[in-house]
């Protein structure tokens, strides 16, 4: 299982290093957009290239935040509860999250095949949108599995006490 979680681990700060690329490749556009606006011209597209580069920030930096525990939990409930119980609903919880992001990827995969055979593009420069639909079904696959992974070391706690 420690085998597991090393890849995982490793596939989620590379998905990162590209979220963090795109980051910057849209915070680089804007200001030269904005600039050039001043010189009366623009970036054609720019607005385009800008909503696609942010399916890819947030899809390829959800395994990472996963793995470093950065989302928001709600426990002041649960906290109260007593051991055993706090295991079992942490084990369900990771279940239920592993399912929904299982099927946002089928549902994101199949997305991406109508964009594909619809040549769907977008508006401005016509670039193809599938790549980027795709991109965030991986994204969400690798949740899924850091999710998975994490479920059942969640369970196996749970079963131990």
């Amino acid at each position: 299982m420690y085998q597991i979680e090393k890849i995982l681990h490793s596939a989620a700060a590379r998905t990162n290093w590209i979220s963090m690329g795109a980051v910057l490749a849209m915070m680089a556009l804007t200001v030269v957009d904005v600039v050039l606006r001043l010189l009366r011209m623009s970036i054609p597209g720019a607005y385009d290239i800008v909503g696609l580069l942010g399916a890819v920030v947030i899809s390829f930096s959800l395994a990472y935040t996963s793995v470093e525990k950065g989302h928001i939990a709600v426990e002041f409930l649960v906290q109260k509860l007593p051991e055993n119980a706090r295991s079992v609903i942490d084990a369900l919880t990771g279940l239920a999250s592993t399912l929904f992001f299982a099927m946002a990827t089928w549902s994101l995969a199949v997305y991406a095949l109508d964009f594909y055979r619809g040549e769907e593009v977008s508006m401005t420069i016509k670039m193809p949108v599938f790549p980027f639909v795709l991109g965030t079904s991986l994204g969400c696959a690798l949740l899924s599995i850091v999710l998975a992974v994490s479920f059942v070391r969640t369970a196996r706690e749970a079963l131990r006490k």
